[in-house]
């Protein structure tokens, strides 16, 4: 059997139909083979004509049929099966077939095969069976093979048709042996492998810095996924106190309406009683007078001499029956004069009241944003004191020989060493006892020398104080602000990127004026003028103070 299964092929076992080996073959009456599936299905096709053929031989049958499973030809391709499949196993285990990203072999046809090595000879890649004569015959045994590549022509000079060994490091290109005799004389040459060696340290460096770029965005991916995270906090936390404060409003308006009407309804009720009472007794003493006017009326009309006097003796006409002075009784329409504006005055004492604890929290809010703020004695005005721990600044009136660096201020202001391009940051200042200041943030190109115009479009945000009692933002046109009580020290919150300057009273948790929908395109400096001493009445110092973050 073993032997006539070496004859056998693949053809012998097809199925006409579904051109694949037999499975369940059966035999129709003319003698031809066909799945068992394959001719049912064929012939269910014809089912309503009544005609069944056989595909190969077109031999018709008046009746379907009855097929049954060849058993002598099921064993045949059982044994066909699985000569086939040890054969497709000793095959791959001896060699195996090419798969994508590796290189096949040039010379097999149809399935192929790994090749094992590349000739830059023959520009071709072998398997192991066709690499043969490149290990066995004599003149290509002196061939030059290496680990199999694609595209071996690449590897080829194009101008004189030999292997690319060396490297021209003066034109930074491959060349071939005669390339460095011809065309490259008097360049450095290296070969491959030592020009390979250098630019593989240099791409693990490169490499390197990759991965550190890579890191650091991923860092940076990571902080500003954690931003929007805290921003959506932020946002949650804004919303529902934002409701929380609307609901509180809300609930005190209609309680101060319902309070409202109630006082007109409980006057108007007040009004009607009086009203009431004094009509009813003016009905009652009314009642009384028109009954004497009946009586009356009735004996004037009596003419018995001795009835009429007696009667009038009885009915007493000279006293009439007691009745009040109304002459000066009267009901006034009550009066609603002012009972709106009181209630709308006390609705705003609350809404003060509310809008004042609100401010305490932001101001505590910002308070967590405070940094460390120190004078920078490079650009201070050499009039100017500063302490030892660069935290205080005044006027001293005698100006010092201090080099004019571009740095330098030619007025009385001086910036802060630290400078900000993103973020938030806050700090507070005392200005305590001072009577005139000026306090804010810079733009660092600000114009230092000559006259500082406190303005906004000139890049500067500032809060200023003059002759004791008026408080002005520098806004372009100054804005005068009318304050209960001047600060004693002054808190400066910045968001850079929400472009936003504020101003607080901080020992009154107030907000003093805000700077909104700044456009900040370059580093912000903190800056202070304490201007002139003014005879000593100004002589108090700017104190950059410690945030205190109370819980």
């Amino acid at each position: 059997m073993s032997s006539v299964r070496c004859l056998l092929s693949e053809d012998q076992f097809q199925c006409s139909i579904c051109l694949d080996v037999f499975t369940d073959p059966v035999t129709t009456p003319c003698g031809h083979n066909f799945c068992k599936k394959c001719i049912t299905k064929h012939w269910n096709s014809y089912l309503l004509t009544y005609r069944f053929q056989c595909p190969l031989c077109n031999e018709a049958f008046t009746t379907k049929p009855d097929l049954r499973v060849n058993t002598f030809m099921s064993e045949m391709v059982s044994q066909f099966r699985q000569s086939a499949q040890q054969k497709a196993s000793s095959s791959s285990s001896e060699q195996q077939e090419s798969k994508p990203g590796e290189v096949p072999c040039d010379v097999c046809t149809g399935t192929k095969l790994k090749a094992l090595k590349s000739c830059l000879v023959c520009l071709a890649s072998y398997c192991e069976t066709h690499l043969e004569p490149h290990l066995t015959m004599s003149g290509l045994k002196r061939h030059q093979l290496m680990d199999p590549v694609e595209n071996l022509e690449d590897r080829m000079c194009t101008k004189h048709d030999k292997p690319l060994e060396l490297f021209c490091r003066t034109d930074q290109t491959c060349v071939c042996m005669l390339c460095i005799v011809l065309d490259h004389k008097m360049h450095k040459f290296v070969p491959l492998k030592e020009e390979y060696e250098g630019k593989k340290v240099e791409l693990e460096k490169t490499e390197a810095e990759l991965q550190e770029m890579i890191q650091k965005r991923r860092l940076k991916i990571q902080e500003v996924k954690h931003k929007v995270e805290l921003s959506e906090e932020d946002a949650d936390r804004e919303k529902a106190e934002g409701v929380q404060v609307f609901t509180d409003l809300k609930e005190s308006v209609e309680r101060k309406l319902n309070e409202l009407i109630n006082t007109i309804e409980e006057k108007q009720r007040t009004t009607k009683k009086q009203a009431e009472d004094s009509i009813r007794e003016l009905e009652q003493e009314l009642s009384e007078l028109m009954k004497r006017s009946t009586e009356v009326e009735k004996l004037s009309l009596s003419e018995d001499h001795l009835h009429l006097l007696q009667s009038v003796q009885a009915l007493n006409i000279h006293h009439p029956p007691p009745t009040k002075d109304w002459s000066e009784v009267s009901v006034p329409p009550a009066s609603y004069e002012g009972t709106v504006r009181r209630a709308v005055s006390q609705l705003e004492e609350t809404l003060s009241k509310k809008i004042k604890k609100l401010v305490e929290v932001e101001l505590k809010r910002v308070q967590k944003f405070a940094v460390d703020v120190t004078l920078d004695p490079q650009t201070a005005h050499p009039q100017l004191i500063l302490s030892d721990d660069r935290k205080q600044v005044n006027d001293s009136d005698v100006r010092k020989n201090l080099p004019d660096n571009p740095e330098r201020f030619s007025c009385l202001c001086v910036l802060a060493k630290q400078s900000f391009s993103s973020g938030r940051f806050y700090f507070e200042v005392q200005v305590k006892e001072k009577t005139e200041w000026t306090l804010g943030v810079t733009r660092e190109s600000i114009n230092r020398k000559g006259p500082i115009s406190l303005s906004p479009q000139d890049g500067i945000w500032t809060l200023c104080l003059r002759n004791g009692n008026e408080y002005k933002a520098a806004a372009g046109a100054p804005v005068l602000l009318s304050l209960k009580s001047g600060p004693q020290k002054v808190g400066v919150f910045v968001d850079y990127e929400e472009g936003l300057v504020s101003f607080y009273d901080v020992e009154a948790a107030a907000l003093i004026f805000s700077f909104t929908g700044c456009s900040f395109k370059e580093k912000l400096l903190p800056f202070f003028s304490p201007l002139l001493n003014d005879g000593g009445k100004n002589s108090s110092p700017l104190i950059i103070s410690p945030v205190n973050q109370t819980p």
